[in-house]
């Protein structure tokens, strides 16, 4: 599931479930979504991530590429070690703002959630 809202000042994008091949139809439209919403930030939220392949990296480049070609910038919350790591061997960590403050509200006990 992904989920799209904005603010005044904001777009979120709330992911929920796999961000992985599977899902990859969906991206270009989802993409064109939040683009549209011409906001400076966009907030990924990804506590309720189960798995993220390079596939799922890319959508998430293409909404942090999209957001800079705007002037404005990407904060990723809730990512876990291994989306962190994902983004770190497709190159593009440095595209993202990483909230590292942000705690998940269903602190389970996946112990990787940042």
């Amino acid at each position: 599931m992904i989920e799209i809202s904005a603010s005044a000042t904001s777009a979120s994008v709330t992911i929920a479930g796999d961000l992985d091949l599977a899902e990859r139809d969906r991206f270009p439209e989802i993409t064109a979504k939040v683009s549209g919403l011409r906001r400076q930030l966009l907030v990924v939220d990804m506590c309720e991530v189960a798995f993220m392949d390079s596939t799922g990296a890319a959508f998430l480049m293409a909404l942090a590429d999209a957001a800079t070609r705007r002037g404005g910038a990407t904060v990723l919350r809730g990512t876990s070690d291994r989306e962190l790591f994902v983004l770190e061997i497709c190159g593009a960590l440095d595209m993202f703002r990483i909230d590292r403050q942000h705690r998940c509200s269903h602190v389970d006990s996946d112990s990787l959630r940042a």
